[in-house]
């Protein structure tokens, strides 16, 4: 089987190398940084081709940004007999292909973890199942990963919270933060100070995507003004509604 992964970032080299070693695939980069193609086709064993290719692939894997996901798709949604991406985002993408992949097996995967922390919870939405995204799939479980079938709609809710509100919890909390001795940590705090260090070290870029698709944050700015306008009683009927 023929692949060809539309990015040549982190998450695409992740999948690439994942059902390169889980299945008979080859794999291909493509990525609009010529130079960054070819290093992933170094990094994972592979080759590079130009954006710009008329090649067919058993199967094309967007691996994009999620800001330019869709016009990704429509400009490869013709090259391959199965359309995925792995982006971050369902419903836009998953809209994308059914519009300019429509007789195309369709599926959006959302791995929940950074490539270094795999295998783990990858999020599913098949569209249009066929025999090569279930090799795909097969090929992701068989290295470690536990696949979940969800709904783009149930998925881009969850990640209002998981993604767009815990990411903007933890900033915040970076961000409000005074300079102390780590003496002074309480296993909160301490926990607390190791969670802004863990999004310190990922991309802002990524990060900034997250707030800018997902509603979220707002939620949380709103609590934290009600905790800090919370006179006593105020404040023990908020912790009990925990």
């Amino acid at each position: 089987m023929n692949v060809l992964v539309v990015g040549a970032g982190s998450m695409g080299q992740w999948f690439a190398r994942t059902v390169r070693d889980h299945a008979e695939v080859s794999v291909a980069f493509a990525d609009t940084d010529a130079e960054a193609a070819t290093a992933a086709a170094e990094a994972v064993g592979g080759r590079a081709v130009s954006t710009a290719t008329e090649e067919r692939f058993d199967a094309v894997c967007v691996a994009v940004p999620m800001p330019v996901a869709e016009a990704a798709i429509e400009s490869y949604a013709d090259r391959a007999t199965a359309l995925l991406d792995v982006t971050g985002v369902m419903t836009e993408p998953l809209a994308a292909m059914r519009e300019h992949a429509p007789d195309s097996q369709r599926a959006s995967l959302h791995p929940l973890f950074a490539p270094d922390n795999a295998p783990g919870n990858v999020a599913v939405v098949t569209d249009a199942d066929g025999q090569v995204v279930e090799t795909l799939l097969g090929a992701l479980a068989a290295a470690g990963n536990r696949t979940f079938e969800t709904t783009a709609q149930e998925h881009d809710a969850a990640m209002e919270t998981v993604q767009a509100a815990a990411h903007a919890a933890v900033l915040a909390y970076g961000l409000a933060a005074a300079d102390v001795s780590e003496r002074f940590h309480t296993p909160v705090s301490g926990a607390l100070a190791d969670l802004v260090e863990q999004v310190r070290g990922g991309d802002a870029r990524v990060y900034a995507d997250i707030q800018a698709t997902f509603d979220g944050a707002d939620r949380v700015a709103d609590a934290a003004a009600r905790i800090a306008d919370a006179d006593r009683a105020e404040f023990t009927d908020l912790y009990d509604s925990l």
